[in-house]
C-alpha cells in the first residue's frame, strides 16, 4: 500500500478476535470533528481520502473540505476517490483486459518485466451479458442457449480464460453462473476490506451502470466507463466532485399484496420527479431496519433509473445476517461489525445525519405498480393499468389502428447484441392443450383504443388473433428482481396456484426465466415449485441479463410475421429495470416493468388491455371464474417458504468453485504465457495501437498546428452519440470491415460484443444515426444525420464517412479537432467515446462546457479538452468548421505546470482572402494527476512508465 501522509494522525489499530488491523479513524479525530454529522456515504469517502493522502492529488485541504462539507453548497470541490476494487461484466470488461494484455507487451518491448502489469486492485469479471434467450418453453432451453452462447463468443471467452490465468488479481466468473450484480452482493462484496494488514471500507467501481446494486449491502460503488475502470485497476484514483446527498427517510411496513418491485417503482418515480442526477441518495430512519437486504439491493440497483450516482443503505444487523446467510467466513462477518461500529458507520436510527435535501416515503402507502410503456420512471398503479394502456396506445397507432410515426427520444445506455436467427423448432410456451384464443378487439365492444385483430395460424396451437397490446414477451429477468427471494418465490407460488386452478399461459406469449443466481434454482427445487413454473412455460433459459439488455431472442416466426405484417403495437412485460423503446426486442414497441408475480399474471392474461380486478384470468375445471386475487400468494406463505427453502449451504455450495467453470469453460483451448498470442484473423479481439513507438521517457508535448475540424457539433452531444452501440449495419465502415474479413451478415453480432476489436469500434465512433455534424449543413439542405463529415483532403471537401475522412487525414499527417457546444459528453460514461476519439486522430476537443467524466477520459487518452472563453461559442466566434486550427501554449505543460489558457488561431480562406480568428481557450486539465496523464500521452502510458522506474511498486507489493 502507498503510505498515507497521515497529517491528521488518524492511523491506529483495531483488534477483532485474534486479529489486529491498521485502520484510519474518521471518528474522534482532532480537526475533523464535523465528520460525525456526515452521511454514511460521505464518511466512506472521507476515510478514503485520509488513507490515500499524498500531498499532491489528495491533500489536507481536500480532507478538510469533505469533513466540513456544506450540505447546501453546489458541488465545486474535486476530490480523488480510490476504489477498493473493480467489478466488470463481459461486454464492457473485455476492452479493459485487452488494454492490460497490450500493456504487458509494451512493458516487454521497453525492457521491463511483463509480469509487473497486473491489476493493483482486485478486479473481477462476471460473464453475464452474452446469453440470448433463443430457446424457451422447453426442458433443454438452458443447455441449448449456453451452447449457442459459447459458439458465438468463443474467441472472446478464450481470451478471457487466458486473462484469468495470466493476471494475479484478475478473476473471471464463467458464463452460466449468474448476473454480475447478484454475484457481487452474494459473494464478491467484502463490505469491509482486509488487505496488507489494513482494514477499510469496501468500495468499487464497475463497468455497468447497475453496479449500484451493491449499495444495498452497504458498499459505496457506481458504474463508470472502461477508462476509469482501467485506471482504478492500475491503482489510479477516480476524479469526482463532492456531491450533494439526498436523505430519503423510510417509515412503515409494506402492505400485503405489494412487493419490493412496487416499492422501487414508487421510489424511482419520486426521485425522478425530485431530481437527483449527480447526487448521492441515502436511506435513513426507523423504517430502514425493517427493509430486508434483498429489497435494499433491489432499490440500489435502480439508481441509474432515478438518476443518482449511488443509492446507499447503511450497515446494520440486517447486513450482518445477510453476510452470514450467504456463507461469508465468520471472521469476515465479525470484522464488518467491529469496523462499522468503531468508525461510526453502523446505522443508528436515533441519530439523523445532515443531508442536502430530504424526501420521505411511508411504505404502507405503496400500492401494486408497473412502469411503462417506455421509461422506468413512468409508474402506473395496476388498478389503472388498462386505462393507462388505452391512453398510451394512441401514441403508437392512429384511431383506425394504423401506425403512428413517433421519434424515439430515449437513449439506450448499454449496447446489446442483435439476435441471431431463431434456432430450429422452438416451442411456444404454455399448456399442451391450449384452446384457440383471441385478444380483445373492437368486435368485443371495448371502445377507447384502436383495434387491429390479426389472425395467426400455428401448427401446435391452431388459430388465434393478435391485436395491439398483445403480451408477446413475459420475462422474469435481470438483477433488479431476480436478486430477491420474496418476489421470486411469490412468482413461483402464484404459478403453482394458477396451475392448480387449471390456468395456462396464452400461446402467443414468449415466457423466459433467467435467474440472477444458481441459488434461485436451488430454492425453487427445495420448495418443489419448479414443475409449476415449467407447466406455464417458465423453463430456465440462462443465468444472465437476457431480456433487460435486449437479449430476449427472436419471437416465434408466426408471431413475428403477424406483428410486422399488421404493424401491431405489441407488448413485453419484464421484471427488469429498463424498458426504453427499441431496447427489448425489434418486434416490440411497448415495454412494461413489473414484479415477477405480475409478469406471470400478464402471461396468463395475454394482453395489457386487461383489468385484473374485473376480468377473470380463466375458469377452473368446475367452471368457476378465477381472478388474480384468487391465486395471489399471501405474505405469510411467501415468508414461510423463504424460511423453509433458503439455506446457507446453498450459497456455500454454489459459490465454492465460482471461478472454476464447468467442462465447457475448461475445455476451451486457452493460450498460455504471460503475454497473449494475438490471432491475426480474429475479428473480436485485436491488439490496439496505444503503445506503438512508445519510448521509456515521454516525448515533450507539442503545440497543435495545421489541424482540421472532424466534426462541428451542437449542444448536449452525449457519449451515446459518440460511442459505438447496437447492431452493425452492413453499409457502414464497420460492416464493410467485417465483410472484408469474411464475416457473414448474420454473424456481425454487435458493437458491444466486438468491443475488444478497436478496428470495429473506431469505425463506429461518431456514427450514431442521430448525430448531426454541422459541417454538412452547407452541403445538404437541412443537414445530414449520422456518421458523416466533410473530407478536406479532397478538393471541395465532399461528404464522407467520419472514419474514411479520418483515415485520409491521418495518412496526410493532419491533426484533427472537434468543436462542440454545451454539456459535451454528458450521458453514461463510456470508454470508447474517448478511445474512438483519440484513435480517429483527434488531438483537441473545444467546447462550451464538458461533462466531467468524459473530459477526464479524453485526457486519459491523450486528447486535450479546451473550452471557449466564457460566453463564447463556435457560432459567436464565427467558426463554421472549414478553418485550419493552430493551438499554441500547450508546451507550457513540459515545465511541470498547467497553463490556464492556450491561444487558438483559426484561419480560413474565402475567395482567395485569408482571415483569422483568435481566442484564448481555457485548458480543462484540472488536477496534477491529469497533467501527468497528458504529458505521458495517456493514463496507460503514464502507469506503464511508472512501473518501469526503479523501485516502482509491483502488483505483488500491493
Amino acid at each position: 500500500m502507498s503510505p498515507s501522509l497521515n497529517s491528521f494522525a488518524a492511523r491506529t489499530s483495531l483488534a477483532v478476535g485474534d486479529d489486529e488491523y491498521e485502520i484510519f479513524r474518521i471518528k474522534g479525530v482532532e480537526g475533523l470533528e464535523n465528520a460525525d454529522r456526515l452521511p454514511f456515504s460521505l464518511k466512506v469517502l472521507l476515510e478514503n481520502l485520509i488513507r490515500t493522502e499524498d500531498g499532491a492529488n489528495i491533500t489536507r485541504d481536500h480532507i478538510l473540505a469533505l469533513a466540513n462539507w456544506d450540505p447546501n453548497a453546489e458541488p465545486d470541490t474535486e476530490i480523488q476517490f480510490t476504489p477498493a476494487r473493480v467489478i466488470m461484466q463481459d461486454f464492457t470488461g473485455v476492452p479493459c483486459v485487452v488494454d492490460l494484455a497490450t500493456m504487458r507487451e509494451a512493458m516487454a518491448d521497453l525492457g521491463g518485466d511483463p509480469d509487473r502489469i497486473n491489476p493493483l486492485a482486485p478486479a473481477e469479471m462476471v460473464i453475464d451479458h452474452s446469453v440470448i434467450a433463443d430457446v424457451f418453453g422447453r426442458a433443454d432451453a438452458f443447455e441449448r442457449n449456453v451452447a449457442l452462447e459459447y459458439e458465438r463468443n468463443r474467441e472472446r471467452y478464450q481470451f478471457l480464460r487466458w486473462g484469468q490465468t495470466a493476471f494475479d488479481e484478475f478473476k473471471v466468473v464463467p458464463p452460466g453462473t449468474g448476473i454480475v450484480h447478484q454475484v457481487n452482493i452474494e459473494h464478491l462484496a467484502r463490505v469491509v476490506m482486509s488487505r496488507g494488514g489494513q482494514a477499510y471500507p469496501d468500495s468499487c467501481v464497475g463497468t455497468d451502470s447497475h453496479t449500484t446494486m451493491v449499495n444495498g449491502i452497504g458498499v459505496l460503488g457506481w458504474g463508470v466507463g472502461g477508462i476509469e475502470a482501467e485506471a482504478a485497476m492500475l491503482g489510479q484514483p477516480v476524479s469526482m466532485l463532492i456531491p450533494r446527498v439526498v436523505g430519503f427517510k423510510l417509515s412503515g411496513q409494506i402492505p400485503a399484496g405489494t412487493t419490493a418491485t412496487d416499492v422501487v417503482l414508487t421510489i424511482t418515480e419520486m426521485l425522478r420527479k425530485h431530481g437527483v442526477v449527480g447526487k448521492f441518495v441515502e436511506f435513513y430512519g426507523e423504517g430502514v431496519g425493517a427493509v430486508p437486504l434483498a429489497n435494499r439491493a433491489t432499490i440500489g440497483n435502480m439508481s441509474p433509473e432515478f438518476g443518482s450516482t449511488a443509492a446507499m443503505f447503511p450497515i446494520d444487523v440486517e447486513t450482518i445476517d445477510y453476510l452470514t446467510l450467504t456463507g461469508r467466513p465468520a471472521a469476515q462477518v465479525a470484522l464488518v461489525e467491529a469496523y462499522a461500529k468503531e468508525q461510526g458507520l453502523w446505522h443508528d436510527p436515533s441519530t439523523e445525519p445532515v443531508f442536502s435535501e430530504y424526501l420521505e416515503l411511508d411504505l404502507s402507502t405503496v400500492v401494486p405498480s408497473i412502469a411503462g410503456p417506455k421509461r422506468p420512471q413512468d409508474r402506473i398503479e395496476v388498478s389503472n393499468a388498462k386505462a393507462a394502456f388505452r391512453t398510451s396506445i394512441h401514441d403508437y397507432v392512429s384511431a383506425d389502428g394504423s401506425p403512428e410515426l413517433t421519434d424515439l427520444d430515449e437513449t439506450v445506455e448499454d449496447s446489446f447484441p442483435a439476435s441471431d436467427p431463431a434456432p430450429t423448432d422452438p416451442k411456444f410456451a404454455g399448456d399442451e392443450q391450449v384452446r384457440p384464443a383471441r385478444l380483445m378487439s373492437a368486435a368485443d365492444g371495448r371502445s377507447g383504443r384502436p383495434s387491429k385483430p390479426t389472425k395467426v395460424s400455428t401448427a401446435e396451437y391452431g388459430d388465434f388473433e393478435l391485436d395491439h397490446g398483445a403480451v408477446v414477451i413475459a420475462a422474469i429477468t435481470s438483477c433488479t428482481n431476480t436478486s430477491n427471494p420474496s418476489v421470486m418465490l411469490g412468482a413461483a407460488i402464484l404459478a403453482r396456484n394458477a396451475v392448480e386452478r387449471g390456468l395456462s399461459v396464452k400461446p402467443w406469449v414468449k415466457t423466459t426465466m433467467a435467474p440472477g443466481s444458481q441459488v434461485v434454482t436451488d430454492y425453487y427445487e427445495k420448495a418443489g415449485l419448479w414443475p409449476y413454473l415449467e407447466k406455464l412455460g417458465y423453463h430456465l433459459v440462462g443465468y444472465g441479463c437476457t431480456t433487460c439488455i435486449g437479449n430476449s431472442g427472436p419471437l416465434p416466426e408466426e408471431i413475428s410475421a403477424a406483428v410486422n405484417e399488421a404493424d401491431l403495437s405489441v407488448v413485453s412485460v419484464l421484471s427488469g429495470n429498463r424498458n426504453f423503446e427499441g431496447r427489448i426486442n425489434p418486434d416490440v414497441k411497448m415495454n412494461y416493468l413489473a414484479s415477477p408475480p405480475l409478469v406471470i399474471a400478464y402471461a396468463l392474461a395475454g394482453t395489457m388491455d386487461f383489468d385484473f380486478a374485473t376480468q377473470p384470468l380463466g375458469v377452473d375445471p368446475e367452471g368457476k371464474e378465477v381472478f388474480l386475487t384468487d391465486i395471489w400468494p399471501s405474505p405469510q406463505e411467501i415468508q414461510e417458504t423463504m424460511l423453509s427453502s433458503i439455506t446457507q449451504e446453498m450459497f456455500t455450495k454454489d459459490y465454492a468453485d465460482v471461478f472454476d467453470g464447468g467442462e465447457r469453460w475448461k475445455a476451451l483451448p486457452t493460450p498460455e504465457g504471460k503475454t497473449f498470442k494475438w490471432e491475426p484473423d480474429s475479428t473480436y479481439v485485436r491488439k490496439p495501437p496505444y503503445f506503438e513507438g512508445m519510448q521509456i521517457d515521454p516525448t515533450p508535448v507539442v503545440d497543435i498546428t495545421g489541424a482540421k475540424v472532424l466534426a462541428l457539433l451542437g449542444d448536449s452531444v452525449t457519449t451515446d452519440h459518440i460511442s459505438p452501440a447496437g447492431a452493425i449495419r452492413a453499409d457502414t465502415p464497420a460492416g464493410k470491415y467485417l465483410t472484408e474479413h469474411g464475416i457473414e451478415r448474420k454473424d456481425f453480432n454487435s458493437y458491444g460484443s466486438r468491443r475488444g476489436n478497436h478496428e470495429v469500434m473506431i469505425r463506429g465512433t461518431f456514427a450514431n444515426i442521430r448525430l448531426r455534424n454541422q459541417l454538412l449543413d452547407a452541403v445538404v439542405d437541412g443537414g445530414v444525420q449520422g456518421g458523416y463529415t466533410r473530407d478536406f483532403t479532397v478538393e471541395g471537401g465532399p461528404q464522407a464517412f467520419i472514419y474514411d475522412a479520418s483515415a485520409h487525414y491521418q495518412a496526410a499527417e493532419i491533426p484533427l479537432v472537434v468543436l462542440g457546444g454545451k454539456e459535451y459528453g454528458s450521458g453514461s460514461s463510456r470508454d470508447w467515446a474517448a478511445k474512438g476519439t483519440a484513435l480517429l486522430g483527434v488531438k483537441a476537443v473545444i467546447t462550451e462546457s464538458f461533462e466531467r467524466i468524459h473530459r477526464s477520459n479524453l485526457i486519459g487518452m491523450g486528447v486535450i479538452p479546451l473550452q471557449f472563453p466564457a460566453g463564447e461559442s463556435a457560432k459567436t466566434l464565427g467558426l463554421d468548421g472549414t478553418e485550419i486550427f493552430d493551438i499554441a501554449g500547450i508546451t507550457a505543460l513540459n515545465e511541470g505546470g498547467t497553463p490556464r489558457t492556450v491561444k487558438v488561431t483559426a484561419t480560413k480562406t474565402i475567395d482567395g482572402v485569408e482571415s483569422s480568428i483568435d481566442f484564448d481557450a481555457v485548458v480543462r486539465i484540472d488536477t496534477p494527476g491529469e497533467a501527468d496523464y497528458y504529458r505521458n500521452g495517456g493514463i496507460m502510458q503514464y502507469v506503464l512508465r511508472s512501473l518501469l522506474k526503479p523501485g516502482a511498486q509491483s502488483a505483488q507489493a500491493h
